[in-house]
């Protein structure tokens, strides 16, 4: 663009600095002489420096962008520009075109560019290409209008991009599964699935891969394979989840196979805890069926103590021995009160606590961490051994609670003048004596170096004293962490553990999040001092998960939209024989 350059005004022009007044030679100023007041002259003259400055501005702004402009046209071919660059890849715009369509769902108009990609000798086709294509036509399936074009040109893209040979990764391998599921296909959908098993490296199968196979099985009341869909699943390491174990229980129902159902319902026992709506139906249509009135429990109902005896070795709430009693089945709908009563059949849930084996797992567990952390310290002081406090426990660990001494005396601890509270210890100490119908006192863990401090303050001396004495404080060593201790007893003894600490460093890394879950729930007893005045927040009398009874019967909660505990429907499920 050619730049005129702004006249300068002659009223300004021994105003203007050298280096300005050089550049106005190819103009030149004539002054006309007009006779004006010496004020008008004055604003004229200003409004007129303004207007310079602003047509100089201009001049100036315009000629750098030139120069910017010339800088970028000459520059040297071996730094093209980028987006200039990127415009000149067909593939990755293809790409990007793909991706738009995959967002909007235009399965029409991603097939019309596939098809314009196939005809040109400029594109070839990646991984990447035919992923989208084929998530696309997956997702596109549930629409009747474009289910049979979806499966069709599915299954076309994926046969062009094997000849092609491109291998199909995880994602590839779960939209084609769909694809076959949605033609009822559950053959060729699981032996994509075992074929990318089979092959191994980065492609992992996961639940969403395994699924389109077994929910078709299941659907078309093939329950054998269904079954080998699951055990191809446990065998990769893959859990089932609600709606497959649903669909397996419906699948074992529909054809007769009681002993199949009683696992699965088991199986929602440990996995799902509150069933949806829909896996709710599946449950009332088996026992409303003739089948299950048929199934009898082969004299195990009779005897009470054997069924007592493998409740509480599972932690309670279930035995698993099978079915219970004789005769039809009696369904309702029901709520339970807040003690845990069903107020359809009068029985009590139980606090389902964590059963033997996982409870030893997690005391090993706890044990082996303690003695790693000796083996790694290095401390001028010597560390007592772990073992030391097990042997010692093993000699006095008659208590119902465990009291995490530390987070109760720190507990809102946090202000100036605050400090150990020994009086908020004492306060929970003595409401847990009060509430123990055996009148036993908790045991406090505390460091040596806590211990110490109150033993120095002649105020709590006495009390200090008096507890270890009675043998319900336990001094850990230094260099030790508190947590194992309190974890350890409360684990070991299976009773109460006072603390509001989330346990998120140990326990996560120790067990699985369900038993971590229940455990808690279990066991933890929260704590709150409202302008000094305690209150404890104790375990639920009864836990929200399905239950199966010594005598036979079934309690089953569904989900709701809120968490409030009087607003839930229970399945209560009993038999006449009961």
């Amino acid at each position: 663009m050619k730049l005129k350059k702004p006249a300068l005004p002659s009223s300004l022009l021994s105003a203007v600095p050298p280096c300005l007044s050089e550049t106005r030679s190819p103009y030149r100023a004539v002054p006309l002489r007009v006779r004006v007041s010496s004020a008008t002259f004055a604003n004229a003259k200003l409004v007129t420096l303004r207007n310079f400055a602003v047509n100089l501005h201009i001049y100036n702004s315009m000629a750098g962008a030139d120069q910017r402009r010339s800088r970028d046209h000459n520059d040297s071919p071996s730094k093209p520009n980028k987006k200039k660059k990127s415009s000149h890849n067909p593939e990755k715009n293809l790409l990007v075109k793909l991706h738009s369509c995959s967002k909007s769902n235009n399965l029409s108009a991603a097939l019309a560019l596939y098809d314009a990609a196939m005809t040109s000798s400029d594109i070839r086709l990646s991984q990447q290409h035919f992923q989208t294509l084929l998530y696309l036509c997956s997702a596109s399936i549930s629409d009747p209008s474009l289910q049979t074009l979806a499966i069709d040109r599915g299954f076309q893209i994926f046969d062009c991009m094997v000849s092609s040979g491109i291998s199909p990764n995880e994602a590839i391998v779960t939209a084609v599964a769909r694809l076959a599921a949605a033609k009822g296909d559950g053959d060729y959908a699981f032996k994509l699935v075992k074929d990318i098993v089979a092959v191994g490296g980065v492609s992992v199968p996961r639940l969403r891969t395994y699924a389109p196979a077994l929910l078709c099985f299941c659907e078309r009341l093939e329950a054998e394979k269904g079954y080998e869909v699951e055990e191809h699943m446990d065998a990769s390491g893959i859990a089932l989840e609600e709606a497959e174990i649903s669909a397996l229980l419906k699948v074992s129902a529909a054809t007769g196979r009681e002993n199949k159902v009683y696992r699965y319902f088991h199986k929602l026992r440990e996995c799902v805890g509150c069933v949806s709506e829909e896996t709710s139906k599946n449950i009332e249509e088996w026992f409303y069926g003739e089948k299950a009135s048929e199934v009898h429990d082969n004299g195990i109902g009779s005897d009470i103590g054997l069924l007592r005896a493998a409740s509480l070795k599972n932690g309670g709430g279930w035995h698993g021995l099978g079915w219970v009693g004789e005769g039809k089945w009696i369904v309702k709908k029901g709520s339970v009160s807040p003690d845990g009563k069903c107020l359809s059949c009068g029985e009590h849930l139980a606090c389902v606590d964590t059963n033997e084996v996982e409870t030893e797992n997690f005391v090993d567990s706890l044990v082996a961490l303690a003695m790693e952390r000796k083996a790694k310290m290095n401390s001028c002081e010597p560390m007592a051994d772990f073992s030391e406090f097990q042997e010692w426990l093993e000699k006095h660990g008659d208590y119902e609670a465990i009291l995490d001494g530390a987070n109760i005396g720190l507990y809102q601890q946090n202000f100036a003048d605050g400090g150990f509270s020994l009086p908020q210890l004492e306060a929970v100490v003595k409401e847990l004596y009060n509430k123990s119908a055996n009148k036993k006192q908790p045991l406090i863990l505390l460091h040596k170096k806590r211990v110490n401090a109150l033993l120095d303050n002649p105020n709590h001396r006495n009390l200090v004293e008096e507890w270890i004495n009675n043998n319900v404080l336990y001094t850990t060593p230094p260099g030790a962490n508190d947590d194992w201790y309190w974890l350890y007893a409360a684990a070991k003894l299976k009773c109460l553990l006072v603390t509001n600490d989330e346990m998120r460093d140990h326990i996560f890394e120790l067990l699985s999040n369900s038993f971590f879950q229940k455990w808690k729930e279990r066991h933890q007893v929260r704590f709150n001092f409202v302008k000094g005045c305690l209150k404890l927040e104790m375990p639920p009398p009864f836990s929200v998960v399905i239950q199966e009874s010594e005598k036979g019967s079934w309690h089953v909660p569904i989900t709701c939209q809120t968490n409030e505990e009087s607003s839930r429907n229970w399945i209560c499920i009993t038999r006449q024989s009961i």
